[in-house]
């Protein structure tokens, strides 16, 4: 996966300042690590049915699967239009 400059006109074109995109955006990769971390319970937790002398799988450079940074899917999502947020009134 390469690098990809982020266009900050985009940003600012989704969003009433800065502050409140990143904002959104990280609330959005929080989500993202909040799915992926459930998904490898349920995953783990059917996998239980393990045995004293059963051998767990341990990942190896073969079976290593990458997966985008949540912070990349964020951000990609905000981009195009599909994070939402309310804001909250100041005090």
């Amino acid at each position: 996966m390469g690098l990809k400059t982020i266009p900050f006109r985009e940003i600012e074109e989704k969003a009433e300042n800065m502050y409140e995109a990143v904002a959104a955006m990280s609330g959005q990769a929080r989500r993202e690590l909040d799915d992926r971390i459930l998904k490898k319970a349920i995953i783990g937790h059917q996998n239980e049915d393990l045995d004293v002398f059963d051998e767990i799988d341990e990942v190896t450079p073969e079976t290593y699967e990458e997966q985008e940074k949540v912070t990349t899917t964020a951000i990609g999502k905000f981009l195009d239009g599909d994070v939402t947020w309310r804001k909250t009134k100041p005090i």
